[in-house]
């Protein structure tokens, strides 16, 4: 028996052994991946449309379907920025994003009052180390009046209070956020004063990747 030869195919074998578990690794990692971007549903620029109603106090979806006076949702991606959208001036927003119960990609913005509170509630996270991705977050409307004026006013502010999300579901939620470019069209402008972001794509960053999409917002 030629036992040099064994030797050097047992050699070849264990030097092609790690490359070959990288592979498989690397592979496994792939259909993970393509797995957790396929089970939610997103059409890029354009997530379904949650809203804060301030004047009467209830979470809508696109201003029709009313859900109450509270919202419950963990956030993927956010911004919190100053900027006049939705012709309705300049004021303070904060824009988060987040999966609904039906596997949808989710916007939902906050103005005024409301984006102090969500102030509010990042700090002490942050003292934490956590993030709003690491937390499930239920909004209320919270009922304020205009006592200075007669007859007296009634407006709504969002307050906010959180739990810590689960760690498994939490890393699914960062793994998918990073695999997909989460922002809305509507709300997009080449002018916002962005105080803070997570997870937000912006393509008047990338000017030269999205020439389609800008020119045709």
């Amino acid at each position: 028996m030629n036992t040099q030869n064994k030797s050097q195919i047992e050699t070849n074998q264990s030097d092609s052994a790690p490359k070959l578990d990288q592979k498989i690794h690397e592979l496994t990692a792939e259909v993970v991946n393509n797995s957790v971007v396929r089970r939610y549903k997103y059409l890029e620029g354009h997530p379904r449309q949650y809203r804060f109603d301030a004047k009467e106090g209830v979470f809508n979806i696109n201003g029709t379907e009313k859900l109450g006076r509270t919202l419950t949702f963990q956030p993927i991606a956010w911004r919190i920025f100053t900027d006049n959208i939705l012709n309705m001036g300049t004021k303070n927003w904060a824009e988060i994003f987040f999966i609904d119960d039906k596997n949808c990609v989710s916007a939902l913005l906050f103005h005024g009052y409301s984006v102090d509170n969500i102030f509010r509630l990042i700090e002490p996270l942050y003292y934490d180390d956590l993030t709003l991705a690491d937390v499930v977050i239920t909004a209320v409307a919270e009922k304020k009046e205009y006592t200075k004026v007669q007859p007296k006013g009634v407006y709504y502010i969002a307050t906010f209070s959180y739990k810590i999300g689960d760690v498994q579901k939490t890393a699914e939620l960062k793994q998918f956020a990073q695999e997909v470019k989460i922002f809305r069209q509507e709300t997009l402008t080449d002018i916002a004063n962005i105080k803070t972001a997570m997870n937000y794509y912006n393509p008047f960053v990338n000017l030269a990747d999205e020439p389609e999409l800008l020119s045709a917002g």
